[in-house]
C-alpha cells in the first residue's frame, strides 16, 4: 500500500513518525519546499511542487498511490483545493490533517476578519504600532493601511523588503514561551496583534501574551476546508490508513 502525504507541519512529522516501519505502507512525505529548512523525517520524502491539480493527479497514478494525505498548513488553501481535485480525478480516497482552529478564551479581544485586506482595514486610521505575524507570503496586503508601524515576525528571512514605510522585521520560529512574548510585546510599545488562526501550539503564546496585556487581536479566518474526512490527530489517521489498507486486495 501506497501513501502520500502533502506535510510541512508538526502534525504531518507526527503521522510520519507513525508510519515509519509499518510493514505493508509504503509512504512518502512531499514538501512545498517554501522553507528552506526542511527537518528530514523518518521516511522517503521529496521536496518541490507537482505542477498543480493536473501534475498532482498524474503523479498519484504513476506512483500507484493508495491514500493521499493533506497535512499542510491550515492556510495553504492552493494545495488543498489541488489535492481535492487531484484525489477525486485519481479515485483514491483523500484524508485532511489539520490542527483545531483556536477559540477566543476569557479575557480575550479578538475581532475576527475574513482575509489579509479586511485585517488591514479592521486597524483603523489611527497609526498604531503593530505586531504581524502572518508569514511572509500575505505581507503586501498591509500596504494600504502604510500609517502603522509594523513589527513583522517571520521564519526565514523576506526575499524582498515589504512596501512598508515603517516596519521591522524579526525572525523567530515557534514554540515560543509566553514569558517571551509578553517581553516582546512590551518592549515594542504595541498596541495591536494580526494573527492568522493556524491553530496548534508553536504561536499560541503571543495570543496569551495578547490576553495577560489587555491587547486586541485581529485573528484571520482559516480558508474553507477541502473536502474529504477532517482528522485533528495523527494516531486517528494513522488508523484510517491501517483500516484503508486492510480493506485493499491481497498482495496490494
Amino acid at each position: 500500500m501506497r501513501v502520500l502525504m502533502l506535510g510541512g507541519t508538526f502534525e504531518a512529522s507526527q503521522l510520519a513518525d507513525l508510519l515509519a516501519g509499518q510493514i505493508g505502507i509504503s509512504p512518502m512525505l512531499s514538501f512545498a519546499g517554501r522553507t528552506k529548512a526542511v527537518r528530514p523525517p523518518q521516511i522517503p520524502y521529496r521536496i518541490g511542487g507537482f505542477g498543480g491539480a493536473d501534475g498532482l493527479e498524474a503523479y498519484l497514478e504513476a506512483e500507484r498511490i493508495d491514500v493521499l494525505v493533506d497535512a499542510t498548513h491550515p492556510f495553504a488553501e492552493q494545495i488543498s483545493r489541488h489535492a481535492a481535485i487531484a484525489a477525486a480525478g485519481a479515485k483514491i480516497p483523500l484524508v485532511v490533517l489539520s490542527r483545531p482552529a483556536w477559540a477566543p478564551q476569557p479575557g480575550d479581544h479578538w475581532g475576527d476578519v475574513a482575509d489579509m485586506a479586511a485585517a488591514a482595514a479592521a486597524l483603523g486610521r489611527k497609526p498604531k504600532r503593530v505586531f504581524l505575524t502572518i508569514g511572509r507570503l500575505q505581507i503586501g496586503a498591509f500596504a494600504a493601511a502604510p500609517q502603522h508601524f509594523y513589527l513583522i515576525r517571520t521564519i526565514e528571512p523576506l526575499t524582498l523588503p515589504p512596501n512598508l514605510p515603517r516596519h521591522r522585521v524579526i525572525l523567530g520560529r515557534g514554540p515560543f514561551a509566553v514569558e517571551a512574548e509578553d517581553k516582546l510585546l512590551r518592549e515594542e510599545s504595541i498596541d495591536v496583534v494580526v494573527s492568522k488562526n493556524s491553530g496548534g501550539t508553536a504561536a499560541f503564546a503571543k495570543l496569551c501574551a495578547a490576553r495577560q496585556l489587555g491587547l486586541p487581536v485581529v485573528m484571520v479566518a482559516r480558508p474553507q476546508q477541502a473536502s474529504g474526512p477532517v482528522l485533528h490527530d495523527p494516531a486517528e489517521v494513522m488508523t484510517l490508513i491501517l483500516r484503508h489498507r486492510a480493506a485493499l486486495p491481497r498482495g496490494v
